[in-house]
């Protein structure tokens, strides 16, 4: 097996962001949860054994079998469920119904909490929720997920405004609106807030991406092509060259979970050729705002 140093890094435990964390004072917090298998992972790491990571997961299951009776969880690891169904209740709302073993049940008590834990624009989330279903509920349980979707469209100083929508998205727990933020720049230069943007697309539910119509570089004498070799590594793969147009948004927005919400902000001609692309992409009036 390689035990090159990507290859480890690719099983490296993800510390949880601020916002995955309740505040609830859970005993193990997910931050206890994941020091412990950060330790894990690094006893297998300096004895390059992957075979401790496999061996620990299947002591914390025999532990969870003598010692949880009929329930199916242990505050020491996650446990994986599949998902049997999902509802969609109202525009925004889902609810989830996940399968238990047999007639087990969560063994959870009246107000008691459970964190889930997935894969979110490659990014490992994990959010606290209260199941719906009876307490008593045996060979399922289920959560309510309420979603609403976002799609940012600013152009220079058009950012201002969404940096406060931003701020409290990301910074209420409960929040769990998705939002796509494209900014629109002459050059790399001209992104200001730009350590702002790279910490909010941090959170498990923020993308950002940028568009510079300007951004070149000398090639040969007198000859200019567009690149993006020379910004930083950290936003070449979410960068566009070029000006910002119908055909772009439209790939963008096709990698939303929905029909976003759209907010616009910049120049009165930024502004008016923004809301024909989304006029020609199909959206109503009544779903984007101007600024």
């Amino acid at each position: 097996m390689n035990d090159s140093e990507d290859d480890w890094l690719s099983v490296k435990p993800s510390e949880p962001l601020p916002s995955q964390c309740c505040g609830s004072g859970c005993k193990p917090c997910i931050y206890d949860v994941y020091q412990k298998e950060l330790e894990r992972w690094e006893e297998a790491k300096a004895k390059k054994d992957r075979s401790l990571l496999i061996r620990k997961k299947q002591q914390v299951a025999i532990f969870k079998l003598i010692h949880s009776s009929n329930s199916e969880l242990t505050p020491e690891a996650f446990t994986a469920f599949i998902i049997s169904s999902m509802d969609q209740l109202t525009e925004d709302t889902y609810q989830y119904k996940f399968e238990l073993p047999g007639n087990s049940n969560l063994g959870l008590t009246l107000g008691q909490h459970i964190v889930l834990r997935g894969l979110v624009n490659g990014l490992e989330v994990q959010r606290a929720y209260t199941p719906i279903s009876p307490v008593n509920a045996e060979g399922y349980f289920e959560v309510l997920i309420k979603y609403g979707e976002l799609f940012m469209l600013a152009s220079g100083t058009g950012l201002a405004p969404m940096i406060p929508i931003l701020q409290y998205i990301t910074e209420k727990e409960e929040d769990e609106t998705f939002v796509t933020l494209v900014g629109c720049f002459r050059t790399f230069k001209n992104i200001y807030k730009k350590s702002f943007l790279q910490d909010q697309s941090r959170f498990w539910n923020i993308r950002t991406f940028y568009v510079l119509s300007q951004e070149t570089y000398l090639l040969v004498l007198f000859f200019q092509e567009h690149s993006l070799e020379n910004l930083p590594w950290s936003f070449r793969e979410n960068t566009h060259i070029g000006r910002i147009n119908e055909n772009m948004i439209k790939s963008i927005m096709s990698t939303c979970r929905r029909q976003p919400f759209v907010l616009i902000c910049g120049s009165v001609t930024f502004s008016e050729d923004m809301e024909r692309c989304l006029k020609t992409i199909g959206l109503e009036k009544e779903s984007y705002f101007i600024f």
